[in-house]
């Protein structure tokens, strides 16, 4: 009497390739989630050089004048060379716009938020927005005082 095999796997090498895979994700899960980490603070590192250019040119077309309280519509509007913005291009407002939108802060509790605190002295982080600048200096920052991936610094001195 032959009995005909079936084809298919045995249990055993099912269990085999089960232990395989979960080795395999056990070793690459971490290293996907530093992956993203970076990224954010490759992210991080852009919108930081990004927002401090749009901030040195206008300060180059307004004569050595930072953008004062009204931030947001400074970089986003078109401004005159008193720094009195408007939503369209007219003869007297020539100058921007330096961004198109405030990019989001990319790490920390504060990720995601694209709002900036205007301050006088520092800036430090602190609060609930997503950036912190200084409106004599013309320095901003990221409002995250976490220790970036390389635990040397944290995000507000970058």
């Amino acid at each position: 009497m032959h009995r005909k095999q079936r084809p298919g796997f045995s249990l055993v090498e099912l269990v085999i390739v089960i232990v395989i895979l979960a080795i395999i994700s056990a070793i690459a899960l971490p290293r996907v989630g530093r992956g993203a980490k970076g990224a954010d603070e490759s992210a991080l590192g852009q919108n930081l050089a990004i927002m401090r250019s749009a901030i040195e040119m206008y300060a180059a077309e307004h004569a050595g004048s930072f953008p004062g309280d009204e931030i947001v519509d400074q970089l986003t509007k078109y401004t005159d060379r008193s720094g009195a913005t408007s939503d369209t291009k007219t003869a007297t407002h020539l100058y921007g716009p330096y961004l198109l939108r405030i990019p989001p802060l990319t790490v920390g509790p504060n990720a995601g938020k694209n709002d900036i605190a205007v301050v006088t002295t520092g800036p430090t982080a602190g609060g609930a927005t997503g950036w912190v600048y200084n409106k004599n200096t013309g320095k901003i920052i990221a409002n995250c005082n976490l220790q970036d991936e390389s635990g040397t610094r944290t995000y507000d001195t970058w």
